[in-house]
């Protein structure tokens, strides 16, 4: 087992705090894996084994269902003695009510509580009646290129080999500890993407017409990285002879986010110092969900470098916008308490004069200011803006 350090560290910050610590994100991005480090990192430090209790709810697991007061009976008949027990629990969404079974745990016994899920039923409006104030939610994402080059690192390929291989195939961990052909990894991540479509989203909401949705769904991810509305989509579905109200598309979208499938990202105006409401981007929670769609374009890249840079600004727990400087626009305006930084990517800078560099430049203000590429001959400094390889970017441990 390859160990996550940045997941771990943050399990530790919170370990015996009273919360309930809710580890949310797409399916098969490592969750599991994460509660299988955490169980060894209890009983390195000296939590008796009988005193750490892991259950997974996986549909397969139960034929007949499970309700919360099974889940809670089940749970409290395994804790024996009044002593401090750790509840590791996976993949609770499959359970109906599990708030109310985790709210009584968290209540009645003496219990550090952990749990997983891949869906909406993780989402803080989802668990907030019975959880307020008693749950920290903890973002899990598929791999940082840091922790692909941990994964790779018996491959024999250099760190651009490996950087270029990031790029094309993502960072789910089944793919990246295997050795795949890039072939072979769409269709495990096709899998993946299946998985969610029609067991997180078309099953749990009944969704009828299929076909309709799913067109719905090969536009956002055709536009990854474009601004766009709810109204272009019902827009560009007439063009194409097809029906769908702009509630329905609010509904898809919010379900595609739910499913941490799409993760949705606000405009910030710079100038107005205020989130805007309208023309919000999407990004895919990995690239290879973009390629196993629609297979590989090498013009899809940049856009998918952007997507690369967005996560990687999350995973450092920036709050991430799409900036707005007038009639300019800045790729991202991440904020982290009273920190600020603002990247352009760009595949490639052209020669002259660039819209990348003459955006930042015109912000007048003293943040730290980044144009992250690929081209390794326009690294340096102008004027105070850093451009940087996409590779040393994501190898930075902080901006």
């Amino acid at each position: 087992m390859i160990i996550r350090p940045q997941y771990l560290n943050i399990l530790k910050t919170y370990r015996d705090v009273p919360l309930v610590k809710v580890l949310a994100g797409i399916r098969r991005c490592g969750k599991s894996t994460i509660l299988d480090m955490l169980q060894n990192d209890l009983q390195k430090s000296g939590v008796a084994a009988d005193h750490i209790i892991c259950m997974r709810y996986t549909s397969e697991s139960f034929e007949d269902g499970m309700t919360d007061k099974d889940m809670y009976h089940g749970i409290r008949a395994q804790m024996i003695n009044d002593g401090r027990y750790y509840l590791l629990l996976d993949e609770v969404q499959e359970i109906d009510g599990w708030e109310k079974a985790v709210n009584s745990l968290l209540e009645d016994t003496n219990a550090d509580i952990y749990v997983t899920g891949s869906n909406s039923k993780l989402m803080s409006s989802e668990i907030s009646t019975y959880l307020t104030g008693r749950y920290l939610s903890i973002p899990v994402y598929t791999l940082s290129f840091a922790e692909y080059l941990e994964f790779k690192k018996t491959s024999g390929l250099s760190p651009k080999e490996l950087l270029n291989e990031y790029i094309r195939t993502g960072g789910f961990p089944i793919v990246a500890l295997g050795s795949f052909d890039e072939r072979s990894a769409y269709q495990i991540v096709e899998g993946i993407y299946h998985s969610v479509i029609t067991n997180d989203i078309t099953r749990r909401h009944s969704i009828a017409n299929f076909d309709l949705f799913n067109r719905v769904v090969r536009y956002v991810v055709e536009n990854v990285g474009k601004t766009f509305s709810a109204n272009a989509i019902v827009k560009f579905l007439k063009n194409e002879g097809r029906a769908l109200s702009v509630e329905t598309v609010y509904n898809y979208l919010n379900w595609l986010e739910k499913a941490f499938v799409i993760y949705r990202c606000q405009r910030y105006d710079l100038q107005g110092k205020s989130v805007l409401k309208t023309q919000e981007k999407f990004y895919l929670a990995d690239p290879s969900l973009k390629y196993c769609v629609m297979g590989f374009q090498p013009k899809s890249v940049a856009a998918m470098l952007e997507n690369i840079v967005y996560f990687e600004l999350r995973r450092k727990r920036y709050e991430v916008y799409i900036g707005k400087d007038g009639a300019k626009e800045i790729d991202f305006v991440a904020v982290r308490r009273d920190e600020r930084i603002y990247v352009q990517v760009c595949r490639q800078l052209p020669d002259g004069s660039d819209r990348e560099l003459a955006n930042l430049l015109a912000i007048k203000d003293h943040y730290p200011k980044y144009v992250v590429t690929l081209d390794e001959m326009a690294v340096g400094n102008v004027n105070g803006v850093k451009i940087v390889h996409l590779a040393d970017f994501l190898l930075e441990s902080d901006y």
